[in-house]
């Protein structure tokens, strides 16, 4: 009987050391990948050389409107903050001429000037990468599947509302570059109304998503307006805004935004944390502050080559996100945008880093990994293949360790 206990105790003492071995590797690197917050000290630094440059207090370095009309579009300015060689400075000045490009002041703050792959400045900064001509400006059709304008519908129950092509800072890989132009252009209440009687005169639309450019860049009158509007109409079930403001631009996300956003619940919002360099204690404070007024917070990660294509670094951005009350919702594979080549990575890729995350953290942890259809086929999922077997009486399956098991496909 003693024996068989020592037995069972050492299985047990085994198994349990085993789990741990399971993570041992990401551990040992987990403190080497820095959060924003991890940086707060170095971020203050080069927080306090901006405002110094701009002749700034912390008073307008809190505002977004201040934020917003300093944003860096110079080659010679970024350089006076993070350095830049020659060649850089002309790549910023060549790639500028075709595609825009602006950094705020907080975001342009976080960058690491001694990091040549640090990847707040691989998303911000023009590259000379950028002149490849390789790809299309619109690999989702969104212009052919535009039933009104403003509006891009591709499914049957849901759209999406396109209310200005203003950001906070330009992302460099981003899907919508062609609607950027030279000037920033929100969408007057006449051209909204239109989008919005779409919404009114097809009852079977229950999910609207506004977005841009980036949904926070309209005033808060325009934001209430438009969500008054919305609720007005029966059938809209949930409204749901895209935002990346609390990455690049958290000063937008003030005590009167909340309040406008809390009157019209279910409101829920969606952002784009892609680094774990990106949380910092502004980003924190902002969704926590959207979080405290009940609305739902989603993070919708871009696959990026050099950003984020890393097990590791996914990990620990989506256990950070969730410590500051973000569900990471998608891991998007990178679209075919011309101008962003550099940015792909291999489908193989995504599917380790989902595979990764499998049982080596919580399931809050572990995003979908999406793949858009060309030409506006819609988001697909793809997931590691655990199903092994299926069959009129069993299915055979792997876990995430590997291990082989059957379950009943049938009751009798």
């Amino acid at each position: 009987m003693q024996e068989k206990k020592r037995e069972a105790k050492q299985i047990r003492v085994s198994r349990f050391e085993g789990l741990k071995s399971e993570i041992s590797d990401y551990e040992k690197v987990r403190k080497s990948i820095k959060t924003g917050i991890d940086e707060a000290e170095r971020i203050a630094a080069q927080k306090k050389k901006i405002m110094k440059i701009l002749r700034a207090n912390e008073e307008m370095w809190e505002d977004y409107k201040w934020q917003l009309k300093n944003r860096f579009t110079d080659a010679e300015k970024i350089a006076k903050i993070i350095g830049l060689s020659k060649e850089e400075a002309q790549a910023v000045l060549e790639v500028g001429k075709i595609y825009r490009y602006a950094i705020s002041p907080y975001y342009l703050s976080l960058i690491d000037p001694k990091d040549p792959m640090c990847p707040i400045r691989i998303q911000s900064l023009p590259d000379s990468k950028e002149l490849d001509n390789y790809g299309t400006l619109d690999p989702m059709d969104e212009k052919g599947w535009t039933p009104e304008e403003l509006i891009t519908r591709r499914y049957p129950d849901r759209l999406i509302i396109k209310v200005t092509n203003q950001c906070g800072m330009y992302c460099r890989f981003c899907q919508r570059r062609r609607m950027i132009g030279e000037r920033d252009t929100h969408s007057g209440e006449k051209r909204l109304q239109k989008a919005v009687d779409y919404v009114k005169n097809n009852p079977e639309i229950r999910d609207v998503l506004i977005t841009g450019g980036d949904a926070f860049m309209l005033s808060d009158g325009m934001i209430d307006w438009l969500l008054s509007e919305l609720r007005k109409i029966d059938h809209v079930e949930i409204i749901r805004l895209g935002s990346r403001t609390p990455v690049t631009l958290p000063q937008r996300i003030t005590p009167e935004l909340v309040s406008i956003l809390r009157k019209y619940h279910p409101i829920y919002v969606n952002t784009h944390f892609n680094s774990p360099a990106e949380i910092t204690e502004d980003s924190a404070k902002a969704c926590a502050m959207l979080a405290d007024a009940g609305i739902p917070l989603g993070n919708q990660m871009v696959l990026l080559n050099n950003v984020n294509n890393d097990p590791f670094i996914v990990r620990r951005l989506n256990q950070e996100l969730l410590k500051i009350r973000v569900k990471p919702y998608y891991i998007f594979h990178p679209k075919t945008v011309k101008g962003t080549r550099h940015f792909w990575v291999r489908i193989e890729e995504g599917l380790e880093i989902v595979e990764s995350l499998r049982g080596r953290t919580s399931g809050m942890a572990i995003p979908t990994y999406i793949v858009n259809g060309s030409g506006g086929l819609g988001k697909t999922p793809i997931l590691p293949n655990y199903l092994l077997y299926i069959g009129k009486n069993k299915a055979k399956f792997r876990n995430w360790r590997g291990e082989i098991f059957e379950v009943k496909n049938s009751a009798e």
